[in-house]
Formats: C-alpha cells, sequence, structure tokens
C-alpha cells in the first residue's frame, strides 16, 4: 500500500550517476527544512510510457527546480542504465537507483508483475514531500501503462 498524505516520509539514501560525471549520494533526509522534494517513480529505463514520463518531467519540471523543489526520478535500474537512458534522451533530472528496492518497498509502490515478467518494479507513482519531511501529494497508477497526471502535480507544487 501506498504511502499516505500527511505521513512522514520515509528516510533514505540512493546512488545517482545522472547528470554527474561521478556517482553522488542523495539523502531525502538532507531536505528537510530546506526544499520540497518530488519523487517520480517509474518502472523502468527505456520504455515508451517511462521515457515520455521522464522527458516531461525533465523538460517541464526542470523548470520548476530550484530554491524550494528538488526533483527526483527513481526506478529498480542500475546507475549505469540511468546514465545511458538520461544521455540518450537529454535527461537532465537526477535519476536514483533503487536497485535493491529499498525505497520503492518504504514507499509502498511495488509492481509485483511489469512486462515480459520482470517482477518488482517499481510502479508508476508520483510522491510530493514538503520542507516539514511530511507527504503532501500521492498518485499512484495501477497501470504501468497509464501517464500521471502533470497539471494534479503541478498544483500541488504551486500549492506548497
Amino acid at each position: 500500500m501506498a504511502i499516505n498524505i500527511g505521513e512522514k516520509a520515509p528516510d533514505f539514501t540512493l546512488t545517482s550517476f545522472t547528470p554527474s560525471a561521478d556517482t553522488v549520494d542523495y539523502t531525502l533526509s538532507d531536505y528537510a527544512g530546506k526544499k520540497n522534494v518530488l519523487l517520480i517513480f517509474f518502472p523502468q529505463a527505456f520504455t515508451g510510457v517511462c521515457t515520455d514520463e521522464m522527458c516531461t518531467i525533465s523538460e517541464d519540471f526542470g523548470k520548476l527546480e530550484g530554491d524550494d523543489l528538488e526533483v527526483f526520478g527513481i526506478s529498480v535500474d542500475g546507475t549505469f542504465v540511468q546514465k545511458a537512458f538520461a544521455k540518450a534522451n537529454n535527461i537532465k533530472t537526477k535519476l536514483l537507483s533503487d536497485f535493491n528496492r529499498e525505497v520503492i518497498n518504504k514507499y509502498g509502490v511495488v509492481q509485483e508483475l511489469f512486462a515480459h515478467g520482470m517482477k518488482n518494479t517499481s510502479q508508476r507513482a508520483v510522491v510530493l514531500i514538503g520542507k516539514d519531511g511530511n507527504v503532501k501529494y500521492t498518485e499512484v497508477t495501477e497501470n504501468p501503462g497509464v501517464q500521471v497526471n502533470f497539471d494534479k502535480i503541478k498544483e500541488a507544487i504551486k500549492s506548497l
């Protein structure tokens, strides 16, 4: 079951190889009191809907990123796959690797069966976390082929 609005967002540290030349670890609690954080969970790099989603996030939400907002894409892909995915699609959003599936389990966004028999990827989900560390908005699509509602996400960000 996905995390609920009003709950404290579980802390985590995940590694990214994008857009930096070296790997960087990002810890959610480092943003407490400083920035709102938008987590975009996606099932797998290089798939059609995920590519469209992360390109839209990078283009549209990258403009919203700044002093008050940090945006992270999270998938179970390894860091090298994410780096190739970002490069091939000009994705500027930081992509965090949850290869060990710790965060998708903490947030309750596990897609038990994805495509071609792949198990335990991420559901397509969004979690917006306020500076206070509490969840302000969530969206989980039951079908990984269905896109999240970008307009509702933008409204939620503006309401912070």
